[in-house]
């Protein structure tokens, strides 16, 4: 928890915390009053509108009269108004106004809904709702990727909504009418892995037609002497019922006109029908309209509102069922008009986005409703400016949009659109020829918006970023940017005063520069420092050479090519003379990279200075300790210089064994996202959980900090005693400190940056920071990739996709180009067999990205017209088993062959040889090895792609989500055969469409998150209410930011459901997680690794609530969603299948239920190892379903597992080995009494008097204790006593956590009592 962003920052900056819970109060008191000025009390007002009943409506008071004209236009019975006013006793509202500012508007206020006269854009307007209204329940948008829809099928697992009341429809406890098979490819052991069920059918999505046509008509617009008489427009329409007609849009309404086809009759005809609203009209004119426009508004409403809201940026679908391509006047006005962004509703035309993205920077940020407005502006601009980018990016590569220097080649084209400025990644004009050419240009933007990124979380006031977008599409990157004003006019030269365009040949610097960029010194670690320029003067900067400064016409200071805001990676730039410490050399570094602008990620650079000051105060408590002792024995103190001289590296924490690194305090807890925590208080760095145990204070990670008696990082006073004056002299020495009274590790970005020079009285600096630089690559190699591979095997880290591996790399630092690296230390581990999923899920990512590297160069080649065919092509040699795929050319290609080739290559998109049509398979997989060589330093031993998925046992499909979902590329969705040798796998048919794959920054909601953050600790104490609280407090302000629809909404959402459930309150868990999946499968996709750990929690909440099936259905979807996405053999199908295990076991299903559960156990002993708790757990479960079954002997025999490993991880007293044997004896007397019946019946024939024997069919209660157990979930009974008992257990556990003698890993929450069982 950071405390304080600007309002309270220097308050409690780094005073002790002892106790976990001062940990939010720094925070909390100044939110307190801020948080009532939000939460003003609603009212309710009466509505009237034409032709309904007056219905009631909540409002708040911040609300604008715009909104409520929302609520109207979505309303069932009042959604075909679109121009209207709203009037309070005949006054008309003004729309913009805030409804506390509206005179005489109070609770039970009547609002009259007044039809006002149309205009040309109030009657588009209106035509647009209604063909949104017609189109509502139609998913092709989704499809298509357009208008931020996209999919969600939550609703036919559930059937429809989960509010009725959580009881299932059907009376009594009919369990045998739920049908439980799974379909065939969802059993454990089943090899089918079907693509069709990734969409199931919606019936919903079957259209209710209600026109056949609606289009503009070809009339338009009116002639003068028409407009005279007030036409606006007219359209023309055709029925259900093969009616055609012609209406006018007049300023009065719609009506029919009596114009056909060919004649223009503009006069009304008779009856003319004339209506304020074009569905008024409509329902008039066609039986059928009205019905099914009913109906469909109906369904429209019923559904869930998260299934329709846009999202905030585009997802993509990589496969689509193919779609009916319909008629549609507005799509079709849309594409040709030159709709830039929203300019029919905003004055001026196109949007001047630099200004939009600066103003909001400098909207006041005092308290916390300022802060909100603030970042809600921030959030809304920067997500409309990321779809204007990728539309105009789309653009550039299709060729519609004129280059600002047509005379030059392609590749060095420039595009303005829309107030946007667009670059393609070549090296222009040699460039980037000293760093690696197009590699380089390639990797620059991405570096870039790395920078930018990280100078906008740090937001000092004064310094302005351009807004940037990466779009990767079709085979080319462009790099989109909004437009420094007045910089078109200037010549680069002039502008720039602050940095250099030469890569360090020529310097300059400012004065006003150097005091913006010393605020963002010390949050992004870069330190200040002298170059020479051409005439050998030197210059100091605060950032690379290459950082340039611009004071734009509008007097704003821009800092823009940040592509070295973090330091180079010594690892993989090899510099004559140097030698990196020996753990890199070991593992084969420094190696040859394609570019030299591989850079250290910010996490790194974070959770290296926290690992270096944990050694700084490790290092003085030491020295100072052998003070003590030397006082004592009145000796003298040369000794200890000696002790902190000893080289850093070589700690024993340090080793290649992850055993010796798992009890060194590294500081692998590192706050996942430190960019975020960042805020205007530069110096809140974020705290980790982990306090040196030497020092109880935390203090912040990088302020410099002295020894002294007060621990405030401000108090600059030398250190009264000499002594310790050179102790903290020689601790700082020791770890690279900046400076010499504190800790203050920083960077200089331009060390071995080629051509760039020091002057010579900064050599000793020069040294210190290059020693810095190897230090920080080899604790990447030493200390990062081990404790990811450590975290894997405790599983507090479950990659389950390439993404999901990606992330997991990126929160420790680690580049993803050290991938091979990673995956060689895990073939290299003891416990290699229980990281198989990790190795898998590697390999297939490190295929799939060498894939897409190759793929980006073939498609750069292709023309329009054959691009299915190339795509399909590609496809098939990358995944199909026949082995002389051919391509098919379109067939005109050899017609445009003749034609002059002197306009050849005009747009960046245009190529138009065949060279890609040459590719075969075996080429492909020889070129994909050789790039795995060369790019990742790893070695793959296959020639087709058959080898490949037997040698590492990957999965087509897999391999087929992962390539599409890395370029973009949509494909039908039906059963392809990868395997057969007679006919490729793809045919171009099958090619839907090739999407951008766009990179943006994500501005966050900076307060929610700490209210988040804040309730997250609470929880983790013990404080359940207050946690939930603070968590509902963090999801109102996060709606506040983001809108409705956001990732870290969902995460909100995902544990207060939790929290719900544990507190008792089952329904309102349901509703939660509902929420939470569908925002999952809107924002993540449908077969997100997040999702389906959703649809996990949905499925036992469903459960809980006794819907039975449902719970079911949604664990089978999992499944098959993690079968499709990973495979069988992945940890977290062992929890996935124990859900389904147990559910089937409540429901009497128990051979089906063994099934399952059997093969948890086996993947529960492979991946946590045979004498795992979750592997004792897995018996006791198998047992109780085989005592169901009255198979006693089978039962006792997995009763007796369970118990070993009991006794021997607890001990005979633990009441968990009690619980076993108490089992194991009920169990026997049970086989004994089956047997004495048994033995009776042979002795005595048909007369034996038979003993009942118990079978009992598992209660729910029980059933449900089980599913609790085995998902993290311990209710706890809230005593008083029991939570003090609860909080000093935690606080224990914690303590043994950081003093690292913890034997058994503890997991991460502190929620769990007697078993260590994980939480998420």
């Amino acid at each position: 928890m950071v405390n304080g962003d600007g309002a309270h920052g220097h308050t409690d900056e780094a005073e002790s915390k002892q106790d976990g819970s001062a940990e939010v109060d720094g925070g909390e008191e100044s939110n307190e009053q801020e948080v009532i000025v939000i939460q003003d009390t609603g009212f309710t007002v009466k509505i009237q509108a034409p032709g309904t009943e007056p219905f009631d409506l909540q409002v708040s008071p911040q609300e604008m009269v715009q909104e409520i004209h929302q609520v109207l236009m979505d309303r069932e019975d009042t959604c075909h108004r679109t121009c209207f006013s709203l009037q309070l006793d005949g006054n008309v509202l003004d729309n913009f106004a805030e409804l506390k500012s509206i005179e005489g508007l109070q609770e039970g206020s009547l609002l009259k809904v007044v039809e006002e006269p149309y205009t040309v854009r109030e009657a588009r307007i209106h035509v647009r709702h209604i063909r949104d209204l017609l189109k509502s329940l139609d998913p092709s948008d989704a499809y298509n990727g357009v208008d931020c829809n996209s999919l969600s099928f939550l609703s036919i697992f559930t059937d429809g909504d989960l509010g009725d009341s959580g009881k299932r429809k059907k009376k009594g406890n009919e369990l045998e009418q739920i049908d439980c098979t799974p379909p065939e490819h969802i059993l454990p052991g089943s090899k089918d892995r079907p693509l069709v069920p990734l969409q199931p059918q919606n019936k919903d999505w079957k259209p209710m037609q209600c026109l056949k046509v609606l289009t503009m008509s070809g009339w338009n617009p009116p002639p003068g002497n028409r407009k005279m008489h007030g036409d606006l427009m007219y359209l023309y329409i055709v029925t259900v019922e093969e009616r055609h007609v012609s209406i006018t849009a007049s300023t009065r309404g719609f009506y029919l006109n009596q114009s056909t086809t060919y004649t223009f009759n503009p006069k009304p005809a008779n009856p003319s029908f004339l209506s304020h609203s074009l569905v008024e009209l409509l329902s008039q004119i066609s039986p059928a309209f009205k019905k099914n426009f009913t109906a469909l508004q109906k369904k429209r409403v019923q559904r869930h509102p998260f299934e329709r809201i846009a999202t905030p940026f585009q997802v993509y679908s990589w496969t689509a069922p193919q779609v009916d391509h319909a008629m549609d006047c507005v799509r079709a006005e849309d594409a040709y008009t030159s709709r830039l962004g929203y300019e029919e509703h905003i004055p001026g035309q196109t949007r001047d986005w630099n200004e939009e993205l600066q103003t909001t920077r400098e909207l006041p940020r005092k308290n916390l409703p300022e802060r909100l407005l603030r970042e809600r502006a921030i959030f809304k601009v920067h997500s409309d400016f990321a779809a204007a980018a990728t539309r105009g990016a789309m653009a550039v590569i299709d060729g519609n949009v004129m280059a600002i220097n047509p005379g030059e080649e392609t590749r060095m084209q420039m595009f303005i659109w829309n107030n946007i400025f667009f670059s393609l990644g070549f090296d222009v004009r040699d460039h980037y020829r000293e760093l690696g050419g197009d590699a380089a240009a390639h990797a620059a933007p991405t570096n870039d918006l790395n920078g930018v990124r990280a100078y906008g979380a740090v937001d000092v006031e004064g310094l302005y970023t351009l807004g940037t977008v990466v779009v990767d599409y079709r085979g080319y990157r462009v790099t989109a940017q909004s437009i420094i004003p007045g910089i078109l006019e200037r010549e680069q030269e002039q502008s720039v005063i602050y940095g250099s365009i030469d890569f360090g040949k020529t310097v300059v610097s400012h004065s006003k520069y150097l005091e913006l960029l010393e605020k963002t010194s010390r949050p992004l670690k870069v330190q200040r420092h002298n170059v020479l320029n051409e005439k050998n003067d030197s210059v100091e900067l605060c950032s690379s050479v290459e950082c340039k400064g611009i004071i734009g016409n509008d007097g704003r200071h821009y800092i823009l090519d940040l592509l070295r805001t973090f330091p180079p990676d010594m690892n993989f730039l090899p510099v004559d003379g140097e030698v990196l410490p020996p753990e890199s050399q070991r593992q084969g570094f420094p190696r040859q990279h394609r570019h030299r602008l591989a850079c250290l990620r910010q996490e790194l650079i974070e959770a290296f200075v926290e690992h270096r000051y944990l050694l700084f105060m490790k290092m003085a408590a030491l020295q100072l300790m052998q003070q003590k002792a030397n006082k004592d024995t009145k000796t003298e103190t040369p000794a200890i210089t000696e002790t902190a001289e000893t080289p850093t590296e070589s700690k024993p924490d340090a080793t290649q064994t992850p055993t010796a690194s798992s009890d060194s305090p590294s500081a692998t807890d590192i706050s996942t996202d430190s960019t975020s925590t960042t805020d205007n208080d530069t110096s809140a760095a974020p705290q980790t959980a982990m306090d040196g145990e030497e020092n109880s204070s935390k203090p912040t990670t990088n302020g410099p900090l002295e020894l002294t008696a007060t621990q405030n990082g401000e108090c600059k006073s030398p250190l009264e005693d000499p002594k310790s004056r050179e102790v903290v002299l020689n601790a700082c020495k020791a770890v690279g400190s900046i400076s010499n009274t504190s800790f203050d590790i920083r960077f200089n970005p331009d060390i071995f940056s080629p051509g760039v020079r020091f002057p010579d009285d900064s050599t000793d600096d020069v040294q210190k920071q290059k020693q810095l630089l190897k230090d920080a690559a080899a604790f990447l190699v030493s200390c990062q990739i081990p404790s990811l591979v450590k975290d894997c095997l405790d599983h507090s880290a479950v990659p389950m996709d390439g993404a999901t591996l990606t992330e997991a790399l990126h929160q420790r630092g680690i580049n993803v180009r050290y991938l091979g690296t990673v995956l060689e230390f895990v073939d290299k581990t003891p416990a290699k067999a229980q990281l198989e999923h990790f190795y898998r899920i590697g390999i297939s990512e490190l295929i799939t990205r060498c894939a897409k590297h190759i793929f980006k160069t073939y498609l750069q080649g292709v023309e329009l017209s054959a691009l299915s065919a190339a795509v399909s092509h590609f496809l098939n040699c990358f995944l199909s088993s026949f082995p002389d795929a051919v391509a098919h050319l379109p067939p005109d290609e050899l017609v445009s062959r003749r034609k002059s080739r002197k306009r050849r290559n005009r747009v960046p998109g245009g190529g138009d040889n065949t060279a890609w049509a040459s590719l075969t398979p075996s080429e492909l997989w020889k070129n994909i090895a050789s790039e795995a060589q060369s790019y990742y330093h790893f070695t793959l031993q296959c020639e087709s792609v058959d080898q490949v998925v037997e040698k590492y046992g990957l999965q087509k499909t897999t391999l087929l989500r992962e390539i599409s979902v890395k370029t973009g590329i949509q494909i039908l969705i039906k059963e392809y055969n990868f395997d057969s040798r007679h006919k490729p796998a793809f045919t171009e048919e099958d090619i839907l469409n090739i999407f951008p794959v766009v990179k943006h920054v994500n501005p966050k909601a900076s307060d929610a998150f700490h209210f988040f953050q804040s309730g997250q600790a609470k929880v983790q104490q013990g404080f359940l209410k207050e946690g939930c609280e603070l968590i509902n407090e963090a999801l109102n302000l996060f709606n506040n930011v983001y809108g409705a629809m956001h990732v870290e909404i969902c995460a909100c959402l995902r544990l207060l459901a939790r929290l719900n459930y544990i507190m008792g309150d089952h329904p309102e868990a349901l509703s939660n997680q509902q929420k939470a999946v569908l925002m999952s499968e809107r924002v993540l996709g449908i077969e997100h690794p997040n999702t389906i750990q959703e649809y996990m929690h949905l499925a036992l909440y469903c459960f809980a609530n006794g819907q039975l099936s449902t719970a079911l259905k949604l664990l089978y979807r999992a499944r098959y969603l993690l079968l499709l996405v990973c495979s069988e053999d992945h940890p977290e199908m062992a929890l996935l299948d124990s859900n389904i295990g147990l559910v089937l076991h409540g429901v009497m299903e128990y051979d089906l239920s063994l099934r399952f559960l059997e093969y948890a156990l086996t993947v529960n002993t492979k991946y946590h190892g045979p004498r795992s708790l979750k592997v004792a757990l897995s018996h006791h479960l198998v047992a109780r379903v085989y005592e169901s079954k009255a198979e006693f002997r089978s039962a006792l025999q997995h009763e007796k597992e369970g118990y070993t490993i009991y006794k021997n991880q607890m001990g005979e007293a633990h009441e968990k080995t009690k619980e076993s044997s108490e089992y194991l004896k009920y169990l026997t007397q049970q086989a004994v009494a089956l047997q004495r019946t048994m033995n009776e019946i042979y002795k005595n024939g048909s007369n034996a008097s038979i003993m009942p024997l118990k079978f009992t069919a598992p209660s729910m209660a029980s059933v449900l204790e089980q599913l609790n157990i085995i998902n993290g979930i311990i209710f706890i009974p809230l005593s008083q006593k029991d939570l003090e008992n609860l909080k000093a257990e935690v606080q224990r556990r914690q303590q043994l956590q950081e003093l690292g003698k913890s034997e058994e890993p503890i997991e991460d929450s502190p929620l769990e009592l007697e078993d260590k069982i994980p939480i998420d």
